[in-house]
């Protein structure tokens, strides 16, 4: 429904939300739309006489039961004679013919002119007026203009009915919101004390939005970040400090963490509605799949039944997850993706994915078109969110999926003429870029501009294939031009951000061209994203060093200073044994030598206390070749490896060999940086150590090297800010599956010289700085069974 319940609203969100029935159409469009609708808005109004005043900003207020409403909008044209309002004009376009348009899409579009007529009949005290729509198809350029003459006790009517219905939804939220409040009041801590930190993490938390701040903390294992960022966030909302919260997380398990702890806080006497929102890949249902949208019950008559099943789940439920959400969508047949974005405008918590703040293409427009200082983002994980926004902000598109695209559109020429001429054109280009790289003997060239050229044609083929898409749904191609508008599309969107942080790579494999659009330095975009709303918590168990991550985050200038705090361990430091090898090298060209060393160390960790073991590996090559080795070398112990092509079900079966108490040794092996680096919960003897191979350095190519380039043209150290500390933070958080609760007992051996050298140990968080270097394997031994002697019965 896209709508705030609010009582300051504009006009077309107050008719829609109120008046709006019919179809949810989910036919691509895109911002072309939108920028072709204002540009034929502004060329109609340049031929109108000097009589019609353009673009007429309007207000009023209507006062019902308890509220006060305050509408506002722009009336397209008002036409004067006399210094009196004769007629209002109301523009509309589409590349649908006019007398194709759904009923209550003509509806919507008179209920907005009459709105207007109110307020200009009421403000000049006039018996009628005239009002006008005019309709612009835009695929044929037609004009339809219709006119009705309304009278001022018409509209009356008309708009006191509009403003009742809206007025109900007025009264619910209100009555949520009291209900809310009243129990934030009372709720407590749910637990009987405070673990060590998190008083103080949760004052600094609420410190930050009341103040509304941006705030960057290091909260180790333990702390219990998501509890002491919720709790304070939740009880600033019941003190008015804030209006909502969004949680915003990098994967599906922490949002999980997060429906939980909303979960506790709601047994300890909350009130609140929460909603966990999800991909809609994720949630829309089996037999939707394959349905065009008109077979689709889900989607045919939903604004028709839209209404009652958000009234039905917001008076049922508290706690909104998908499963609750796809059941309730199921009872009123209504599709579960649109249904739980409506669902988060009656929200006080929405718990969801980076995605839905910091993607350009995917963000929420519900929420985020415009700042709101009273919004609180809490964001888990933050040190994922600066890969992730890097990505977010890179797309890419191949002359490889044209090719076949183009030769089944030339199978029925006359149907597809112009599609065939757009796509023909910007095939040319792609070819005019590839003999420029040939003529250079290159098969790859980096670039600081964007391809502008090129960006132009597609461009083109864009505006029409968003219109063609619209006309054409049963058109057998039709989903092959969608993919590939889709695609074409989003490279398009992130050239619009295109700046001195973004590189062009052209990359030409098996005679196919691929344009990269590239984005370095992603902190300017953050930062926009985060200015979004007020208070922000950006927290992690790693986050060193935190002035990086401010960086990074673009919290570095005097107008936007994100403030740093970092907190210690709530563990004992005794607990960890942290271990040093200062003598094995595993660069990449000492990797073969050491081999024997790294099998070795791994098989002392085992011997100097049985239980189970991690290996962490930068790269599966590297993976393959350590434990074929240890394997020849061991071939007694038990060995389970990640491999690239897990999915879930292998993942779990991975962990679960990692049993408590296990009467023989086990070793994983795992990537550093993938799925069983972080994210994963083996407490107690489930684990009883980790060891870490390299320092977990991206691997060198053309792109990640730009990014040094990048970073020392900006008086940064290139190697440390895109090799090191992305390396690095790989590493704490391997490091961080062993401590994973106050009676935990475990240790970690980080393997290979750089480990010892104080270019990384001057980033060694503060319950880092008892770690022990250890230079022959002798030393290691004794040094391993002096810890578990000291912590074994």
């Amino acid at each position: 429904m896209d709508i705030n319940i609010k009582e300051k609203i504009g006009i077309r969100e107050l008719v829609e939300f109120v008046l709006k029935g019919g179809d949810l159409v989910t036919t691509s469009s895109s911002d072309h739309s939108a920028q072709e609708g204002t540009r034929i808005h502004h060329l109609l109004q340049k031929k109108w006489p000097a009589t019609i005043t353009a673009e007429m900003d309007l207000k009023g207020e209507f006062t019902h039961a308890d509220h006060t409403i305050q509408v506002h909008g722009r009336a397209d044209g008002v036409r004067y004679a006399d210094h009196l309002p004769t007629e209002v004009l109301e523009i509309k376009t589409s590349p649908v013919a006019f007398k194709d348009l759904p009923t209550n899409t003509i509806e919507l579009y008179w209920s907005q002119a009459k709105f207007y007529a109110h307020l200009l009949l009421t403000k000049y005290d006039l018996p009628q007026l005239k009002t006008t729509l005019i309709y612009y198809q835009t695929t044929t350029k037609q004009i339809t203009e219709k006119s009705v003459t309304v009278t001022r006790d018409q509209v009356k009517v008309f708009t006191n009915n509009v403003i009742a219905s809206y007025a109900t939804w007025l009264d619910l939220v209100a009555d949520l919101h009291r209900q809310r409040d009243q129990a934030i009041t009372q709720l407590e801590f749910p637990f009987s004390s405070y673990h060590q930190n998190q008083h103080e993490l949760a004052a600094a938390v609420y410190r930050t939005i009341a103040s509304q701040k941006k705030l960057l903390v290091e909260a180790p294992t333990g702390t219990g970040k998501t509890i002491s960022t919720l709790f304070p966030a939740i009880k600033a909302l019941g003190a008015g400090l804030c209006t909502r919260i969004f949680y915003l997380t990098a994967k599906r398990s922490t949002r999980m963490v997060a429906r939980d702890t909303i979960k506790l806080l709601h047994e300890h006497g909350l009130n609140l509605r929460t909603v966990v929102l999800t991909a809609k890949d994720q949630i829309i249902f089996k037999e939707e799949r394959d349905l065009a949208d008109e077979d689709n019950p889900f989607l045919l008559g939903y604004y028709d039944r839209i209404r009652p099943a958000l009234l039905d789940i917001l008076q049922n439920e508290q706690l909104i997850d998908p499963e609750t959400i796809c059941a309730y969508a199921r009872k009123h047949t209504v599709d579960p993706f649109e249904y739980s974005l409506d669902i988060s405008l009656f929200c006080d918590v929405v718990i969801c994915d980076y995605n839905y703040l910091f993607d350009p293409l995917v963000y929420l427009q519900r929420f985020f078109t415009q700042a709101d200082p009273h919004y609180v983002f809490l964001v888990d994980e933050a040190h994922n969110l600066i890969d992730r926004s890097r990505q977010m902000y890179t797309k890419e598109i191949s002359s490889a999926a044209l090719v076949p695209l183009l030769s089944q559109l030339k199978d029925q020429p006359r149907r597809h003429q112009r599609l065939i001429h757009l796509l023909e054109r910007v095939l040319d280009s792609f070819d005019a870029l590839k003999v420029t790289l040939q003529r250079y003997h290159q098969e790859s060239l980096m670039m600081s501009e964007a391809a502008n050229d090129f960006n132009k044609r597609l461009d083109t083929f864009c505006e029409f294939a968003s219109d063609w898409l619209k006309e054409h749904q049963q058109d057998e191609l039709y989903d092959e031009i969608k993919d590939y508008f889709l695609t074409a599309h989003a490279f398009l969107k992130i050239n619009d951000y295109y700046g001195p942080t973004f590189r062009t790579r052209l990359l030409v494999e098996d005679d196919e061209l691929t344009i990269r659009t590239i984005c370095l330095d992603s902190s300017h975009l953050l930062a926009d994203s985060l200015n979004l709303g007020g208070g922000t918590v950006l927290f992690s168990a790693t986050l060193s060093p935190l002035p990086y991550y401010r960086e990074m985050f673009g919290l570095d200038n005097d107008t936007n200073q994100g403030l740093l705090y970092q907190l210690p361990s709530p563990f004992a430091s005794d607990h960890l044994g942290l271990f040093v090898t200062n003598d094995i090298q595993t660069t990449y060209q000492k990797r073969p030598a050491s081999l024997g060393q790294v099998s070795a160390t791994i098989y002392q960790l085992l011997a100097s206390h049985p239980g189970n073991y991690l290996i962490f590996l930068p790269s599966y090559s590297y993976l393959e070749q350590v434990v074929a080795r240890f394997n020849r070398d061991y071939p007694e112990i038990a060995t389970v490896c990640q491999t690239g092509t897990m999915d879930n079900e292998a993942r779990t079966n991975f962990l679960a060999n990692f049993v408590a108490n296990p009467t023989s040794s086990l070793v994983g092996f795992a990537v550093l940086g993938g799925m069983f680096a972080e994210g994963i919960d083996l407490q107690g003897s489930r684990l009883a150590g980790v060891a870490i191979v390299s320092v977990g350095l991206p691997r060198i190519n053309p792109e990640t090297d730009e990014l040094r380039k990048y970073f020392t043209a900006h008086h940064r150290d290139g190697f440390q800010y895109a090799y090191q500390l992305p390396g690095l933070n790989n590493v704490f958080q391997a490091a961080g599956r062993v401590i994973r609760g106050e009676d935990d007992v475990g240790v970690v051996v980080l393997i290979d010289q750089r480990f010892a050298s104080p270019r990384y140990t001057q980033f060694y968080p503060p319950h880092w700085q008892h770690f022990q270097l250890t230079n022959s394997p002798q030393q290691l031994q004794l040094a391993l069974k002096k810890f578990w002697h000291q912590h074994t019965d």
